[in-house]
């Protein structure tokens, strides 16, 4: 686990675009009961892939697209341990990947992007295949 003063001003680049905590399994747990509409969660990381492409992809696709997740949350592997946890197990039968991009859409998981699609790929591309899901499900 990482020393919370190391993670604030990651937390913080998503927390100021609008994404609430969740730092709790049961967090996780009461936000997915009965759940309606899309959520997009984002599960954060401190490596230079989230900090360079994913978290401003994310960023970005939000700005592109007309229609938008209903609810932005995000969770932090390697801090949150017990969120990050049962996120993942929401997304099964995908294997964990941090950072990544899950989108829900009535608890149903519609769509994710795991660590292999974010490195190696720009922020702007991840932005717009964000923005392209967002239209679709959202």
């Amino acid at each position: 686990m990482y020393p919370e003063h190391l993670l604030v001003p990651f937390r913080q680049e998503l927390t100021d675009a609008g994404f609430t905590e969740l730092k709790t399994a049961e967090a996780v747990e009461e936000h997915f009961k009965d759940h309606k509409g899309t959520t997009l969660i984002v599960i954060n990381s401190v490596c230079g892939c989230a900090a360079g492409t994913a978290r401003p992809g994310v960023k970005m696709g939000l700005k592109l697209a007309d229609k938008k997740p209903d609810h932005l949350m995000t969770v932090f592997a390697g801090g949150d341990i017990e969120a990050t946890a049962k996120v993942r197990e929401y997304h099964l039968p995908y294997p964990p990947s941090s950072p990544s991009v899950v989108l829900f859409k009535d608890g149903e998981l519609v769509h994710m992007v795991e660590r292999h699609h974010i490195e190696g790929r720009s922020a702007e591309v991840i932005g717009n295949h964000l923005a392209d899901v967002f239209e679709e499900y959202c």
